[in-house]
């Protein structure tokens, strides 16, 4: 038994998935299996079994798994410990983001950042909400679209960014985006009422989305009922699936800056549908100097 295999079966216990905790811990699903099962052999029995596409933890695993946990949780905090005395000269950073932070705000900060400490190498992570929520324990700092929940680590710092809006959109062509006039093409600058888009076909993001999570929130208290004709996972595929004719899309108002006009955009009334982007920071009281510098970094971009 080495600290290793604990330490990835602290992993495998925290997602129970093995691919999910291998994308965490930056190794092969081959690797982490591979460790599982010498870690098995050295206690003699099973410490998790197969359950559909993830894995259950046995009385066992489940026991084994506190220990693991405390040791994961100890090895992390002596590298930052390492960190914060070698300063930024050295060093490594895990960023965790969401989806839209990923995508058209992560790389920005990045450059910025290496600009800075180009010595400090940075491994980042994206998924939707509820995926980067879920591996906060393998980041040293997440941006997190929406609400983060209670359920975080302990030890755990949550700050306000910024905000952030969600729109609707539509292929030019679609008979609402005609009834709007010209004015709406290359903007959010009118409404569309969400009782208007009850009849309507929706293309919204696989579960575990923030942007779903607002919208079904949205349309929850206004009494409005969903009519879901495609669920697709990414901001791309949605944009491709309102193209495609498919219906009418939501996503953040980011991803539509580069748009050539095929897709016209529009806010939700009676008021906009905005929500809050996060950062969030495991292991608050600690934070190597790379995260201290990086926060700081995010904190001034969204002032």
């Amino acid at each position: 038994m080495t600290p290793d295999q604990l330490i990835t079966f602290a992993a495998v216990a925290e997602h129970l998935n093995i691919s999910r905790a291998a994308l965490a811990l930056h190794l092969s699903q081959p690797a982490v299996s591979g460790q599982l099962r010498q870690l098995q052999d050295e206690f003699g029995e099973p410490l998790y079994q197969r359950d559909g596409r993830g894995v259950r933890l046995t009385p066992a695993g489940e026991q084994l798994a506190q220990y693991a946990a405390r040791l994961r949780d100890t090895w992390r905090q002596a590298h930052a410990y390492r960190d914060a005395l070698r300063g930024l000269e050295h060093g490594t950073l895990r960023i965790g983001a969401t989806t839209t932070p990923a995508s058209y705000l992560l790389p920005y900060l990045i450059a910025d950042f290496h600009r800075q400490y180009p010595d400090v190498t940075l491994h980042t992570a994206d998924g939707n909400t509820t995926d980067i929520v879920g591996a906060l324990g393998s980041v040293d700092i997440a941006l997190i679209e929406g609400p983060v929940g209670t359920d975080l680590p302990p030890d755990t710092a949550v700050h306000a960014w910024r905000e952030d809006e969600i729109v609707a959109i539509m292929p030019r062509t679609h008979r609402l985006a005609e009834g709007m006039g010209a004015d709406a093409a290359n903007a959010a600058n009118a409404g569309l009422d969400l009782a208007a888009l009850g009849a309507e076909p929706l293309i919204v993001r696989e579960a575990g989305s923030g942007v779903r999570q607002v919208v079904e929130r949205a349309f929850a208290r206004a009494g409005v009922p969903m009519r879901v004709a495609l669920e697709i996972a990414g901001v791309e595929g949605v944009k491709e699936a309102v193209r495609a004719g498919m219906g009418i899309g939501f996503v953040s108002a980011m991803s539509m800056r580069h748009e050539n006009g095929a897709l016209r955009v529009f806010s939700l009334s009676p008021e906009p549908l905005t929500r809050r982007l996060s950062i969030v920071v495991p292991h608050a009281s600690a934070p190597s100097r790379a995260v201290k510098r990086f926060l700081a970094l995010c904190l001034e971009d969204g002032a």
